[in-house]
C-alpha cells in the first residue's frame, strides 16, 4: 500500500484544484443539510402540534380545515356532559370551545400582516397543556396573548409585540397582555384573543371547533359516539394528532420539492467533480505508471486515489457542517400554518456525512479506472 502521506501531499500540490474539490463538496453537503433541516423542522412541528389524547369536534365536512368549520356554541356544554372519559382538574372538564380565524393585524407604523387568530377561554390551557405564559398574563377583554414566534410570522420586530404594545384589528386597538410558549407546535405563531372579543368583531355566532382532552387514548370511541348520536349538531370527531398528520400530508409535495431541488443540484456538482478528477488524474498518468514500475500494484494505487478524493470531500463536509451551524441553525422559517426552527438533527447530520463519503468514493472510481486502464508501456509513454 502507498503511504497515506502520499495522498495528502498530492492534495497540496495544486491549492486551486483542492479549493475546487472542497468547495464543490461543501455546496453539495450544505444543500443536504439545509433540505434535511427544513423537512425535519416542518414535519416535527406538525407532528408535535397534535396530542393523541385531544379530540377536535368539527363541523361535518370540514375535517381538513378548522378555519372553515362551524360548530354550534352549545356544543361545548353538551360535549362536556355527553362524552365519557374527559380529563378533569378540580372538577372542571378539559373542554375548550375555540374560534380560529385568519385575518390581518395592523401595527402602529401602518404595517399590515396576516396572522392566525384563536379566540379562547381559560379552558384552553387545560386542553393545550404545553402552553405556558412566559411574560404578562391571560388576556382580558381588549387584550391579546401572542406566541413567542408570532413576530416572525407577522414579519415585525419582537419589540412591536412586547407586552404593553398595541395592535389594531377590525378598527379596535388591542393591548398585548403577554407572551406564551408552546415548544415545537404551530401555536407559538398564533395570536390569542378573548373568545367573546373575536366573535363580536368577526360577527360570528358559532365556534370553529371544540377541543376535548381525554383521560386516555382509548376513550376516543366515546367522543366519536357522541357526534354520531347528536345528529342535530352535525359534528365530526377527529384526533388532534390525526388532524395535523393530514396537514403534514398536505405539505408533503413541498418537502419533496425541497429534496428534489437539493438532489438535482448535488447531481450537477457530482458530475462536475468527476470531470475535474478526470483532468486531475489524467495529468498524472505517467506518475501512476512509474509507481507501478517500481512495484506498487494497481489496487494499491487505486485505493490511494480514493483516499485522496475522500480527504477533499470530507474536509468539505466539515466546512458544510460549520456553515450550517453558524448560518441556519436555529433560524426561523415561516409557512402558512406558522413558523418552525431549522435544527441540524442526528439523521440529517448522518445523511450529510454519508453524502460526503459517497462523493469521495463514487466520484473518484470512474476517473481512477480510466487512468489505470492503460497498459504500463502505454502509460509510461503518455
Amino acid at each position: 500500500m502507498l503511504p497515506f502521506s502520499y495522498a495528502t501531499r498530492n492534495l497540496l500540490r495544486d491549492p486551486w484544484r483542492l479549493l475546487q474539490k472542497v468547495g464543490g463538496a461543501t455546496i453539495v453537503v450544505f444543500l443536504i443539510f439545509a433540505a434535511g433541516s427544513f423537512n425535519h423542522g416542518m414535519d416535527s412541528i406538525l407532528s408535535a402540534s397534535g396530542s393523541p389524547r385531544n379530540v377536535i369536534l368539527l363541523g361535518a365536512g370540514s375535517e381538513e380545515s378548522v378555519e372553515r368549520s362551524e360548530v354550534p356554541i352549545q356544543a361545548e356544554t353538551l360535549a362536556a356532559a355527553g362524552i365519557r372519559g374527559i380529563s378533569t382538574r378540580m372538577s372542571t372538564p378539559a373542554v375548550s370551545g375555540e374560534v380560529h380565524y385568519m385575518a390581518e393585524l395592523e401595527f402602529p407604523d401602518g404595517k399590515e400582516s396576516q396572522a392566525l387568530l384563536r379566540g379562547v377561554t381559560p379552558a384552553a390551557f387545560e386542553v393545550h397543556n404545553s402552553v405556558r405564559i412566559l411574560e404578562g398574563h391571560y388576556p382580558k377583554p381588549g387584550e391579546i396573548l401572542v406566541g413567542r414566534l408570532a413576530h416572525h410570522n407577522l414579519d415585525v420586530s419582537k419589540e412591536q409585540l412586547a407586552p404593553g404594545q398595541s395592535v389594531r384589528f377590525e378598527g379596535q386597538d388591542f393591548i398585548v397582555s403577554g407572551i406564551f410558549a408552546a415548544p415545537g407546535t404551530v401555536m407559538e405563531s398564533e395570536v390569542w384573543f378573548d373568545r367573546n372579543d373575536l366573535m363580536t368583531l368577526t360577527q360570528r355566532e358559532s365556534l370553529s371547533c371544540v377541543v376535548v382532552r381525554l383521560d386516555s387514548v382509548e376513550s376516543f370511541p366515546s367522543a366519536d359516539l357522541f357526534t354520531r348520536q347528536r345528529l342535530d349538531l352535525e359534528l365530526s370527531a377527529i384526533r388532534e394528532s390525526d388532524y395535523y398528520a393530514k396537514l403534514s400530508t398536505f405539505y408533503r409535495p413541498i418537502r419533496t420539492m425541497t429534496w428534489l431541488t437539493a438532489l438535482l443540484i448535488a447531481a450537477g456538482a457530482i458530475f462536475g467533480g468527476i470531470n475535474m478528477l478526470y483532468a486531475a488524474f489524467a495529468s498524472r498518468i505517467r506518475e501512476l505508471a512509474t509507481l507501478q514500475a517500481i512495484g506498487f500494484s494497481r489496487p494499491a494505487i487505486f485505493i490511494s486515489l480514493v483516499e485522496e478524493s475522500l480527504l477533499a470531500t470530507l474536509l468539505g463536509t466539515l466546512v458544510a457542517a460549520f456553515v450550517m451551524v453558524f448560518l441556519l441553525e436555529g433560524q426561523t422559517v415561516n409557512f402558512s400554518m406558522g413558523a418552525f426552527q431549522m435544527i441540524l438533527s442526528g439523521p440529517t447530520a448522518l445523511a450529510g456525512l454519508l453524502t460526503g463519503l459517497l462523493l469521495g468514493v463514487l466520484g473518484s472510481i470512474p476517473p481512477a479506472i480510466r487512468c489505470l486502464g492503460s497498459t504500463l508501456a502505454t502509460a509510461l509513454r503518455s
